[in-house]
């Protein structure tokens, strides 16, 4: 179905100005030829949101430790969070560790699967973003195989072992993590010390990962670097963009090359992070933050790009592309993110009168309305049909 969207303010590279907006065959199209109409007065028209890392899915796998749930009820009811908080295009965070539970190689491999088989009818372009523990050994020979799936995933390098070890921010978080995977805290600690017993093997493994991800063009990510020497090192490797750098020296270190720094949406809603990190804040405003994800709360990106800007703002246009434009081009992703002409049309309309609640009224995917609140779609049943 072909929409036009009448009387919207709508996003542009400089701004919000008032124009009518054409949906033709999943693109943004500069002309109308029929179509649905949708009437978007006092409604922002903006691009929709990319959201390269987000595990918000596991509390529907597993709302209580120990309590798990069906893999694809998790994957569907998550699919209704995502358009309903303007996310268009979903990587979903798999953690593969060497941890039993949530994070095992077993329970990434049922999530993989799932949404192979889910993904067809998912509403939101939900793809694998594969985290993949460095101390996590015997899972490189599967993740390297899942590397070569369609869509590509995207891949990061993650290291939490060596912060449990050495007393860290992470270690913190031991009895969190032994709760999750279903030990005891005694159980995981010993189970810590046989995985960290294997570090010098490390090093290659990375290596070896990093080389399969380049030749097979999936993008890399490194997540947690600790200092601008660490960045360079990864940057050696291939990976193209910092996840949640520790220390703002290797955030500014990244930015000086032009890459990408990705900070979590709940750090600018909240006030701050939750673990003592980054404040994604003062990152974004010194230019050290060029890209904000959910991480682990859908609604964050939506309002946290309103916390940082209100509509009428000079550079509203600018602090959006943190979670559009700036997201899709971490992901590799060149078809999405503003709404040019010929763009995929990945479009939300939002209510943001209240701007410390601004709420989605409606939410297209590659053209489709897949989302709609009710008082927009009462007048025409077709339309209500339509997002159904």
């Amino acid at each position: 179905m072909n929409w036009i969207i009448r009387n919207g303010a709508v996003l542009g590279a400089e701004g919000l100005n008032r124009a009518d907006i054409f949906i033709q065959e999943g693109k943004v199209s500069g002309q109308a030829s029929g179509g649905r109409e949708i009437d978007a007065r006092d409604l922002l028209v903006l691009p929709g949101i990319v959201d390269i890392h987000g595990d918000g899915f596991e509390r529907q796998i597993m709302p209580r430790p120990g309590v798990r749930f069906d893999v694809g009820l998790a994957l569907r009811d998550t699919d209704r969070q995502l358009v309903a908080n303007g996310i268009t295009t979903a990587f979903h965070g798999v953690t593969v560790s060497w941890e039993p539970g949530l994070r095992s190689l077993k329970a990434a491999g049922d999530f993989v699967t799932a949404l192979l088989a889910a993904r067809p009818h998912l509403s939101c372009d939900t793809r694998l973003h594969l985290r993949w523990e460095t101390f996590a050994l015997d899972a490189l020979g599967q993740v390297i195989e899942w590397l070569a799936l369609d869509p590509k995933p995207v891949v990061a390098l993650n290291d939490h072992t060596t912060g449990s070890v050495l007393k860290g921010t992470i270690a913190r978080k031991i009895g969190q993590m032994a709760e999750r995977s279903g030990l005891s805290r005694d159980d995981y600690m010993g189970l810590l010390d046989q995985v960290w017993a294997r570090r010098k093997d490390v090093a290659g493994a990375v290596e070896k990962l990093a080389l399969a991800a380049r030749e097979n063009g999936n993008v890399l990510l490194a997540h947690d670097e600790a200092s601008p020497d660490e960045r360079r090192h990864f940057r050696a490797l291939g990976a193209v963009s910092s996840e949640f750098p520790l220390t703002l020296e290797t955030a500014a270190e990244a930015r000086a090359f032009g890459e990408h720094v990705i900070l979590g949406a709940p750090n600018v809603v909240r006030g701050g992070s939750h673990n003592g990190a980054l404040d994604a804040t003062t990152a974004v405003r010194d230019g050290l933050c060029s890209v904000l994800a959910s991480d682990y709360h859908y609604p964050s990106p939506l309002h946290a790009a309103f916390r940082l800007a209100s509509p009428g703002d000079a550079n509203f246009a600018k602090i959006w592309e943190l979670v559009s434009a700036n997201a899709a081009a971490a992901a590799g992703l060149v078809d999405r993110g503003r709404l040019g002409e010929g763009e995929r049309a990945d479009v939300i309309l939002v209510d943001a009168k209240d701007i410390r609640h601004p709420r989605v009224m409606a939410t297209f995917v590659n053209g489709r309305l897949v989302y709609s609140a009710q008082n927009l779609i009462e007048a025409d049943p077709m339309i209500a049909s339509a997002a159904a």
